[in-house]
């Protein structure tokens, strides 16, 4: 049965599934949404859809785009692999021009194939493995986020130069593609740094009650690292280092961008040490007083600020595709895939994309890098990988 829900845009705080339903009119260019409404996924999906929802309403005030206005349509996933790819085939039946996927590659997947068999564009809203786009979907397939990979690389150089640190432990939770994209960068760029040592590496699940044997086994190293690399995400992530805190182990913990966010905080009462990467500042304090500037309209919008950096993709996602769109003068997929393939250190609010007809991923960003002091996150630093990380790396 085909469905169409028209979003009555921004209403209070919640996604706009519940608004009322409507029609799209034929004249209408129509962005399906197949996220998750529900389910531990909403957490990731809900922010950054309601960020792209800002950026559509910004472009329909300003007349629309190619003269018309963009509709969202929404199907919820669920949180469920299969239940993405039925929600990825009603957006398509209600009319999508682009489908906008889950935050997550495993999750989001399933939809943005549906969207490939229809020679669709799709966008995962902020998924960060090379697999969100040519390399596990198809040519019609884009993340508007960065590479896990960029993450770790951009801790392994950070932490050395900032830090002073040679010595790392890398713990790994091979739960997801995203977890294992953040070890892989760390993995390739650690080694090359001069003087630097990998002294040990484990392995665990997200879902594991416990990682007592893996804290034995950096406790019973012979000094203790100068850093931990920690490659986790929601929930598990919480546990892993309330149990590494609690086992005394107070070296600093880097992760990936997964964790950013204050709302966890309270689990692990006055954690320090702990550093991420993020795209954007969601705690006021980002260089650019354009973000706040967002934060700020976020919050009239929907009643609350960003939770995280993963509201931000959502906005660069909506802003790079109606690019293309008007440079091509047409929503066919062909045409608008051609155009963003052309995007070269493209300028976002939240910083430059590039796109080619190998990677639809960005393999190279700047990161800010926030620091928790007594459970309090603060922009410290900015920082830039030296290299792009080559295909060949994220594919192996």
């Amino acid at each position: 049965m085909q469905t169409t829900r028209r979003a009555a845009l921004f209403g209070a705080a919640a996604i706009v599934s519940a608004a009322m339903p409507a029609i799209a009119e034929e004249e209408d260019i129509v962005i399906g949404f197949a996220v998750a409404e529900s389910g531990f996924m909403q957490a990731y999906d809900e922010p950054a859809t309601q960020a792209a929802l800002i950026r559509i309403e910004e472009i329909n005030e300003e007349g629309g785009l190619l003269g018309r206005q963009i509709v969202p349509v929404f199907a919820d996933t669920k949180s469920d692999r299969a239940e993405g790819a039925r929600a990825g085939l009603e957006v398509i039946e209600a009319g999508a021009d682009m489908v906008v996927v889950s935050c997550d590659y495993d999750f989001g997947a399933p939809a943005a194939l549906m969207a490939e068999a229809q020679n669709k564009i799709s966008f995962f809203l902020c998924a960060e493995s090379v697999r969100a786009g040519i390399q596990g979907v198809g040519p019609h397939s884009f993340s508007a986020s960065v590479l896990a990979a960029v993450q770790g690389a951009t801790m392994a150089e950070w932490a050395h130069e900032e830090l002073g640190a040679t010595t790392f432990y890398v713990l790994e939770d091979t739960w997801t593609e995203y977890n294992k994209g953040i070890c892989d960068g760390f993995n390739w760029r650690a080694p090359q740094i001069e003087g630097v040592e990998i002294v040990g590496r484990d392995t665990f699940v997200n879902d594991d009650a416990s990682i007592a044997a893996q804290i034995t086994r950096i406790r019973n190293l012979p000094e203790p690292p100068d850093a931990i690399m920690l490659c986790s995400m929601m929930p598990g992530v919480v546990s892993a280092v309330r149990q590494i805190r609690n086992a005394g182990i107070e070296v600093p913990i880097l992760n990936g961008s997964g964790v950013d966010g204050s709302y966890w905080m309270d689990a692990v009462p006055s954690l320090s040490e702990f550093y991420i990467p993020v795209q954007g500042s969601v705690y006021g304090d980002d260089p650019n007083p354009a973000v706040e500037e967002f934060n700020v309209r976020f919050e009239e919008r929907f009643g609350a600020r960003p939770s995280s950096q993963y509201a931000y993709p959502g906005y660069v996602m909506v802003d790079l595709w109606a690019k293309a769109v008007e440079r091509a003068g047409t929503t066919d997929a062909a045409a608008v895939v051609e155009e963003l393939e052309k995007m070269d250190e493209e300028p976002t609010l939240f910083g430059p994309r590039t796109f080619t007809s190998e990677l639809h991923h960005q393999n190279r960003a700047r990161y800010h890098i926030v620091k928790v002091t007594d459970g309090e996150p603060a922009v410290v630093d900015s920082w830039t990988i030296d290299e792009p990380i080559p295909l060949e790396v994220l594919l192996q």
